[in-house]
């Protein structure tokens, strides 16, 4: 498709550059990423950025980085905010909210659909296997994130020590993810002012050149990019109303207590605080919905990420189960399938109504920011940290796939679980060494490892093992 470039007049009578690329035909695109968005985030942003700059050339890969760039600076999962950052720039707000609508609404369909099977079905011992060997796999696929993000992070002493005492603040001391990423962002930030190398841009796609000039959407700011403050406030009291609303009357009419109203304001502080990406968000909420909130078991949490990893979507879906979970443990008056779909669709839209506000409201400022090196030089010290907190969450994974008991140390300043090492599940441990075997060694796709993964566990079952 050749890039044509002409002046249209919309109807705000404000000019901008027409890319050629029809409302219908983003829509399209849109939808086939969403259906294909499996494989948590690092999947599903290299699955746009296939589709999107190399076989449809709508975005530069320049201006492709720095909207994730900025995407990893913000709260909540980046993969869906970049979907809603590009169709922003391509369509408006219009575009925006179709593409990271799409992105979201296979995944809410899915997750509804296997948290009613798991809520009716869970404690039948075929759906208990199945669960079983999906969490093995899930722990692998957990440590894989970890050696990926590692590896394109970590690429210096610097950062290797980042995300160390990263890891030993969250998981040893219990310090807050938010000063964690805060941290860091500070100490990158300000690296890159005093010129220290070890915080420059971290380039993506081996090295590859990262100006291409001919994609259609091209380099210039269309103008509804240009930001200002008249519309910095209309985009905040919109998306402000359509997130604060729902959580201040759940507030008002049902109090505090009540399990609505927690799942209101835990996400809502979630969409907020939790900095870094899909695995980081989880480490967090991992934490408080079991240990805080006890609205789930440690393997239930597990079973949740199995049906996120399993289904297209962002990971950070598996939320809806959480809510789900939740409100089906505390229906109230009301029926607990009835509770646990509304407690679902609940946690859902505050998780996601905030991620369109960071985009709306902060794009337009940071398309204006491409090539800043002190903004790449905080996002490089965080990804860095971010690794550490993801190792957090595989440990974490780890302790409750693996062993069945474990014993919390809290002394000295110290608070963490070690393990009851006579407590060891042999069978789960030979299947997530069997899963990691698949990944690392013979690079089997992440689904046949997950069907696998279930089926083992299956046959484990029939066999009397588990």
């Amino acid at each position: 498709m050749d890039a044509t470039v002409h002046k249209t007049i919309d109807a705000g009578a404000s000019r901008h550059l027409d890319h050629g690329i029809s409302f219908g035909e983003a829509f399209r695109v849109w939808l086939r990423v969403a259906l294909l968005s499996f494989g948590g985030p690092a999947g599903q942003i290299a699955a746009m950025h296939r589709i999107l700059v190399e076989e449809k050339n709508w975005i530069s890969e320049s201006r492709f980085l720095h909207a994730l760039n900025y995407c990893m600076l913000l709260p909540g999962p980046e993969a869906q905010q970049l979907a809603t950052y590009i169709g922003w720039l391509l369509h408006r707000t219009a575009g925006g909210i179709v593409a990271g609508g799409l992105f979201i609404v296979p995944g809410v369909v899915a997750i509804m659909a296997l948290s009613y099977i798991y809520a009716a079905y869970g404690n039948v011992g075929f759906i208990e296997a199945l669960f079983f060997g999906l969490k093995a796999a899930v722990l692998a696929i957990v440590v894989q994130a970890v050696v990926r993000v590692g590896k394109r992070a970590l690429r210096n002493r610097v950062m290797i020590a980042l995300a160390a005492i990263a890891f030993v603040a969250i998981f040893f001391f219990n310090v807050p993810f938010p000063i964690i990423i805060i941290a860091a962002g500070l100490i990158g930030y300000v690296g890159a002012k005093v010129g220290r190398p070890e915080f420059a841009a971290i380039e993506h796609g081996g090295g590859k050149k990262a100006a291409a000039v001919d994609s259609l959407l091209g380099e210039e700011l269309p103008d509804h990019v240009r930001p200002s403050a008249a519309r910095a406030l209309r985009i905040s009291s919109v998306w402000l109303l359509l997130w604060v609303v729902p959580v201040a009357a759940l507030l008002i009419g049902l109090g505090q207590a009540n399990v609505f109203s927690q799942i209101a304001l835990f996400f809502s502080r979630m969409a907020m605080v939790t900095f870094g990406g899909a695995y980081a968000v989880l480490a967090y909420v991992a934490q408080q919905a079991v240990e805080h909130y006890h609205w789930l078991e440690p393997r239930e949490m597990l079973d949740g990420l199995g049906m996120a990893e399993t289904t297209p979507g962002p990971l950070i879906m598996v939320l809806q189960f959480v809510g789900f979970m939740a409100a089906y443990r505390d229906p109230g008056t009301l029926s607990p399938m009835l509770a646990a779909t509304l407690g679902g669709l609940l946690a859902t839209w505050v998780t996601f109504v905030p991620c369109f506000l960071w985009i709306f409201l902060g794009a337009p400022y940071i398309e204006t920011l491409r090539g800043n090196k002190a903004l790449a030089g905080a996002l490089s010290a965080i990804t860095a940290a971010v690794v550490g907190v993801i190792l957090n969450l595989s440990i974490w994974f780890g302790l409750h796939t693996l062993f069945r008991l474990t014993t919390p140390v809290r002394s000295f300043g110290l608070s963490f679980d070690m393990p009851v090492w006579g407590s060891l599940d042999l069978a789960a441990f030979v299947l997530a060494a069997a899963a990691a075997t698949a990944i690392f060694r013979l690079n089997v796709g992440m689904l046949w490892v997950l069907a696998g993964s279930c089926a083992a566990g299956v046959a484990l079952r029939l066999a009397g093992v588990t």
